[in-house]
């Protein structure tokens, strides 16, 4: 599986019908399900099966690893107040001495853009902020330096980051994982929501192991132009943000004795293979504890060397995930899962249903 290589990618490959009712509105426990009783679609390279996320353990191998992300999500969406008004002010990302990355809104279904320009002051609750620039090549983004701290004002007055696919706002207990524990994502790292002490336990049971890594995830709100990717033009273009991650010491080590062992690396959610991926060093074959920030950008050009397998949410059409998703398991398996997905009517988004993707070879 780790490393489905290719060329230039069709945008074509990135389309697929989607009935707009095929969204969860509501947290699994609002519809009456558990956490884990969501549905679990598992691809076995051209095999897919339908199960529930309760019982992951049964597909995976004793020896296995899964590495999670145990970042926290936070308050990050805020009221606000501008030139022209007031809007709403999704934090992305926090690159410290109070600058930030931000999103501004008209709401959770309208995206803007809002018309800030560089020098607005604008206003969060008990906080002033001047715009500094637009993001290069992201115009809907913005640098913002605040004149305090703004997850001060997000514990005052924040609220978690929703769009205008669910019914209604959630706590913000309803946007942690079980694993979360380091404040800082501005969404959810979703696919390990569904994790429970009784999935853990089996897991465990089963003889598969857990890591962690921390990413703080950013807004994922952005619809991406594919046509660069059409052209085959991945080196030069580059969609994505920087992302602060670490990879500790003990994972690195779980994670190179893994692959040296031939045993499974499984990463939970599209965060954890870009934080593996930064922290792999192909010259010694080996994953070094490593942090910063990543812009890494998963393609089939590019390849993947540490996932063997991955255990996601199911993702929009024409969006990087996609791209990554082919990059570990190939176009036509993906294509069809989606196709199997739609079919059987799973959910998407970050109160969806699961996606397990694991190499097509003999267990």
């Amino acid at each position: 599986m780790g490393g489905v290589m290719g060329g230039g990618m069709e945008l074509a490959d990135f389309r697929f019908e989607r009935p707009v009712d095929l969204q969860a509105t509501l947290p699994p426990e609002a519809r009456g399900l558990a956490r884990d009783g969501v549905r679990l679609l598992v691809s076995r390279g051209r095999e897919h099966v339908h199960a529930g996320f309760v019982d992951l353990a049964d597909f995976l191998d004793p020896g296995d690893l899964l590495v999670v992300n145990d970042s926290a999500t936070l308050p990050a969406s805020l009221p606000a107040t501008g030139p022209d008004g007031t809007f709403l002010l999704n934090a992305s990302t926090d690159y410290g001495r109070n600058l930030w990355l931000v999103e501004p809104r008209h709401g959770p279904g309208e995206p803007g853009p809002i018309g800030l320009n560089p020098g607005d002051e604008i206003r969060v609750p008990g906080i002033a902020g001047r715009v500094v620039a637009h993001y290069p090549e992201i115009p809907r983004l913005s640098f913002v330096r605040f004149d305090g701290d703004l997850r001060e004002a997000m514990e005052a007055a924040g609220e978690p980051i929703r769009y205008g696919y669910l019914a209604e706002p959630q706590p913000l207990d309803a946007y942690q994982t079980p694993f979360a524990a380091r404040p800082g994502s501005a969404e959810m790292p979703s696919a390990a929501r569904p994790f429970t002490e009784r999935v853990v336990e089996r897991l465990r049971a089963k003889g598969v192991g857990i890591a962690s890594i921390t990413l703080h995830a950013g807004v994922s709100s952005l619809e991406v132009e594919f046509d660069a990717l059409e052209c085959g033009c991945e080196d030069d273009w580059n969609p994505l943000y920087g992302e602060p991650f670490e990879v500790p010491a003990a994972t690195a080590r779980a994670v190179t004795a893994a692959k040296r062992d031939g045993r499974r690396v499984v990463a939970v959610g599209t965060t954890v293979v870009r934080a593996l991926e930064s922290a792999y060093d192909g010259a010694i074959g080996a994953a070094r504890p490593v942090r910063g920030f990543t812009r890494a950008f998963i393609t089939p050009k590019r390849g993947v060397a540490v996932p063997d397998g991955l255990l996601t949410g199911m993702h929009d059409p024409e969006t990087t995930h996609l791209a990554m998703l082919h990059a570990i398991a190939g176009a036509e398996v993906i294509g069809e899962a989606y196709r199997a997905a739609v079919g059987e009517g799973y959910l998407w988004h970050e109160f969806g249903d699961s996606h397990l993707i694991l190499p097509g070879s003999a267990r």
